[in-house]
C-alpha cells in the first residue's frame, strides 16, 4: 500500500531518543483471545449492518500519514471515538512498546470499517519501551490498559484477554508482507458500558510491570470545511 512516510520522533522511558520512519501502519481488529467470544461479537455486528472480517484477527493497513504523537488532532465529524490499543513499532528488528489510540469514525463503520479507520489520526504516546530483540518477553497478561473519556473511565482491564501482540505479529507476517519497519496496533478490550461514546479529551494508558506507565494524551476538534 503506497503511504506517505511519516517520521516519528520517540523516546525510551530511559530517556534515549528514537527516531522510525515506520513503512506500514497496520490495524488488528477481533484480537480477542476468546475465539467464540470474538465470533459472537461479529455476529452482533453483522446484525446492525457492520462488516464481517475476511479474516480473524483482521488488519487493515493503512496511510502511515495517520500516525500522530500531538496532543490536538481533526476529525471529520461529531460520531468518532477512541480506543486504548497496545502498539508495537517495529524498526529493522528492534522492538518498541508503547500506547495508542485506534480513533475511528463511527458512523462510517457501518459501512466500510477499513475506510472508517482511515478516516481519522492515529495518536500515539511519544514515549515507548524498548524490547530490543524479543517482545515476546513481554508479561502480557499483567497488563493493564486503561482509557478515559473526558474524565470518565470508558474501558480497563488487563491484556489477557487479548492474543499477546507478538502472535498478532507473527499472523501478520504470515502474510510475507515486508515489514521490517511498520507500527501495529494490537487490538482492544470491551468498552466498560459497552456502548460508543463521543466526546473532546481523551487519555489511555498502558501499564508493564516494573516499568512507568505510557500514556497517549489528545483533544479532538472537528475539521472545518
Amino acid at each position: 500500500m503506497a503511504s506517505t512516510a511519516t517520521a516519528l520522533r520517540l523516546r525510551t522511558v530511559e530517556g534515549e531518543q528514537v527516531d522510525v520512519t515506520p513503512g506500514r501502519l497496520v490495524v488488528a481488529g477481533y484480537t480477542g483471545r476468546d475465539r467464540e467470544a470474538v465470533r459472537h461479537h461479529i455476529v452482533e455486528l453483522a446484525a446492525i449492518g457492520v462488516p464481517e472480517p475476511d479474516s480473524i484477527p483482521a488488519f487493515y493497513e493503512l496511510d502511515t500519514g495517520l500516525l500522530s504523537v500531538a496532543g490536538d488532532v481533526e476529525v471529520a465529524g461529531e460520531q468518532t471515538s477512541g480506543e486504548v490499543e497496545p502498539v508495537l513499532v517495529r524498526s529493522n528488528g528492534h522492538h518498541y512498546l508503547t500506547v495508542g489510540s485506534d480513533h475511528t469514525d463511527r458512523a462510517l463503520e457501518r459501512h466500510d470499517i477499513k475506510a472508517s479507520k482511515g478516516a481519522c489520526p492515529k495518536p500515539v504516546a511519544g514515549t515507548v519501551i524498548d524490547l530490543g530483540t524479543r517482545p515476546e518477553s513481554l508479561p502480557w497478561d499483567e497488563i493493564t490498559a486503561t482509557c478515559w473519556l473526558d474524565d470518565e473511565l470508558y474501558q480497563d482491564g488487563t491484556l489477557a484477554q487479548l492474543l499477546p501482540i507478538t502472535k498478532v505479529l507473527a499472523e501478520w507476517d504470515s502474510f510475507g508482507s515486508d515489514s521490517a519497519s511498520m507500527v501495529l496496533f494490537g487490538g482492544t478490550m470491551p468498552l466498560l458500558d459497552g456502548q460508543f461514546r463521543f466526546g473532546r479529551e481523551w487519555r489511555m494508558r498502558l501499564h508493564v510491570p516494573g516499568q512507568p506507565a505510557l500514556e497517549c494524551t489528545y483533544t479532538t476538534a472537528v475539521r472545518k470545511n
